[in-house]
């Protein structure tokens, strides 16, 4: 009797084995269809940074030929569709965009899409062998995505660069902010920015600034 319980014990121990091997194996390989759609969104997300990327180092190796016009043109039409610049736009003046008319968020929204492009074509305005890495991507806040990336100077003085992406209304993830040395948010300090000056002097005082910036990163790039 004493054997026949020894067996039956080990017998039920020996499936229960069986079972939990079982369910760790189908937990390590995961779900197919939602991993397969991770890694393709993903794959997605990386696709956007690294077209900006590549057409950023374009410009900087074409810089001098190109000029500041060429740039601009160059940079115009990857920069448009890569960043969510309507979204932008009315997170750049906060509580403001809720109070503006229609003729002032468009005018905002073309304004901030002509500056954008502009601060970048002003920016890359040479290359020194620098080349960009991407290093990952994570979930963040709000249903957004974070691409970690890091501009390699020859230097050694290397750049993180973390972009933000959102899905938006057309389905396809895009920029929504840029975060200097993986911290600082480009979007919040324009965001403090122009909404101390829209306080201080009102929208339209906006709109006359950032236009005289583009003529300003025109100006000294000629």
């Amino acid at each position: 009797m004493i054997h026949r319980m020894t067996f039956e014990r080990g017998r039920s121990f020996l499936a229960v084995l069986i079972l939990v091997a079982a369910g760790q194996a189908w937990a390590d390989a995961g779900t197919p269809g939602v991993d397969a759609e991770s890694a393709d969104v993903d794959a997605e997300i990386v696709r956007t940074v690294e077209r900006l990327h590549a057409t950023m180092l374009s410009v900087m190796k074409d810089s001098e030929a190109l000029g500041y016009a060429g740039r601009y043109k160059r940079l115009e039409p990857v920069v448009r569709s890569q960043f969510d610049l309507p979204f932008m736009a009315a997170k750049s003046v906060g509580r403001y965009w809720k109070t503006a008319s229609q003729a002032e968020r468009d005018q905002l929204v073309k304004t901030f899409s002509r500056f954008s492009v502009a601060n970048y074509a002003g920016r890359f305005d040479g290359w020194s062998g620098q080349t960009f890495e991407t290093l990952g991507v994570d979930a963040s806040a709000r249903g957004t995505m974070l691409v970690r990336t890091k501009l390699l100077n020859p230097s050694g003085d290397d750049i993180q660069l973390y972009y933000r992406l959102r899905n938006g209304t057309d389905g396809r993830w895009k920029i929504i902010d840029v975060y200097l040395n993986g911290t600082v948010s480009e979007l919040a300090l324009r965001r403090s920015e122009y909404s101390s000056l829209i306080k201080r002097e009102g929208f339209e005082a906006l709109l006359i600034a950032l236009n005289k910036r583009i003529e300003t990163l025109a100006d000294q790039a000629s």
